[in-house]
């Protein structure tokens, strides 16, 4: 490919081709500037002159930010929202039969709603509220909570917005989360494969979003009598949490049963602790690494392919290796830093337009894993640069030059 006007203009003043006699190499030293101005044209012109090369590479960078930060941002979402609504629940400690899972929504029923009163009758405790947790799939995924309401009331009390306690066998309460998608007071709502009536629109933020009876939940269930768990409010000293742990251990019948504070429960919730949440996570960041390696590796080898007579030129004029290969990863610095910018932005915006859609959607999108993703997406865009700048940086000027 013919070398640029302005190149050729800047190699030799008249803007022509020099004297018959050949091209000397000449030492770098003695033209690092006008070798500097070339390199710099060489990589914007690159870019400009063939913008739909350039926009696919900047783009495929940018899918690659894209689907690391949104996939971390929705995964890691899901375990702050938990934290945050167990911890607006009130309680100071959970515990429940020792063969369940300490991922609340992933146990079934198995303990006697009557352990409650055993509960209440220990020292230093105030409230146990007896909850019958069920995960369930339909348009989402979402915990369903059977309560008690009296007790589940008195950990922290609702803060009603309309409606009030239930009346009836099948009357529901949702928070306002779920109020945006049209349920207010009177509506009717499917749940469980039920029709329930909502009485009452609570503050988001106490556990889950659906509650219903904990006596229903049980007959639905075709499980009655039973909970998964027990939230317990206790005197607001640590020294009386732990005696309640020893008095509830030591009682008949509960001595296999998990106790948990709250700041344990909190702390548990961790990638670590559910399965297949890391691995997940890196299968998806490995796989968008691989689009961005491969998009640039492939667009910076055609580049070097098509450039080669002006490889050619810069080596005759005396541009080292060094030149030669910082030229091509300046190109690739200046796509990649283009891909990762719209990335990010673009990111930001999905999180407006997923929160304008989904309220219910926590995505957590942090600086931690803004960072991460252009580490990632930059030095994964050089690693796919260095093969063709190499390459080029080893082309012979003499078969450079005579290339077609």
């Amino acid at each position: 490919m013919p070398l640029p006007r302005q190149i050729l203009f800047i190699c030799h003043p008249t803007g022509k081709h020099p004297p018959a006699q050949g091209l000397r190499p000449t030492a770098p030293s003695s033209h690092p500037h006008i070798l500097g101005v070339i390199v710099n044209k060489l990589v914007v012109g690159n870019l400009v002159h063939r913008p739909l090369r350039s926009f696919i590479s900047a783009f495929a960078v940018g899918i690659e930010v894209i689907m690391i930060l949104s996939i971390a941002a929705v995964m890691l979402g899901m375990l702050n929202g938990a934290k945050t609504r167990q911890g607006g629940i009130g309680m100071d400690m959970i515990a429940h039969p020792g063969a369940a899972s300490n991922l609340i929504g992933q146990t079934s029923a198995s303990a006697s709603v009557k352990v409650a009163d055993v509960l209440r009758a220990l020292p230093h405790v105030q409230v146990a509220a007896p909850v019958y947790v069920k995960l369930v799939a339909s348009t989402s995924v979402e915990n369903i909570y059977g309560i008690d309401f009296e007790s589940f009331n008195a950990l922290k009390p609702f803060v009603f917005l309309s409606g009030g306690p239930y009346q009836n066998e099948y009357d529901i309460i949702v928070d306002d989360f779920v109020e945006a998608k049209g349920y207010h007071v009177g509506s009717k709502i499917k749940v469980l494969g039920h029709d329930f009536i909502v009485c009452g629109v609570v503050e988001h933020g106490k556990g889950g979003r659906k509650y219903i009876p904990i006596k229903t939940m049980g007959d639905i269930d075709n499980n009655p009598g039973k909970a998964s768990l027990f939230y317990l409010k206790t005197e607001n000293q640590p020294q009386y949490q732990e005696a309640v742990r020893k008095e509830l251990l030591a009682t008949d019948g509960l001595q296999d049963w998990d106790v948990q504070t709250l700041k344990e429960l909190l702390d548990s919730i961790t990638p670590e602790t559910y399965p297949g949440f890391n691995i997940a996570l890196r299968i998806v960041v490995g796989i968008a690494s691989i689009i961005g390696f491969m998009v640039i590796f492939q667009s910076m080898y055609t580049a070097v392919m098509e450039r080669t007579r002006e490889i050619g030129i810069l080596k005759s004029m005396g541009a080292s290796k060094i030149y030669i290969v910082s030229g091509i990863l300046r190109e690739t610095g200046l796509l990649a830093t283009l891909g990762i910018l719209f990335g990010i932005l673009a990111t930001y915006i999905l999180r407006a337009v997923l929160h304008y859609k989904i309220p219910t959607l926590d995505f957590a999108l942090t600086a931690r894993w803004v960072g991460i993703a252009i580490l990632i997406a930059f030095t994964g865009a050089l690693l796919g640069a260095l093969y063709p700048a190499l390459k080029a940086a080893r082309k012979d000027p003499i078969d450079a030059l005579s290339y077609e």
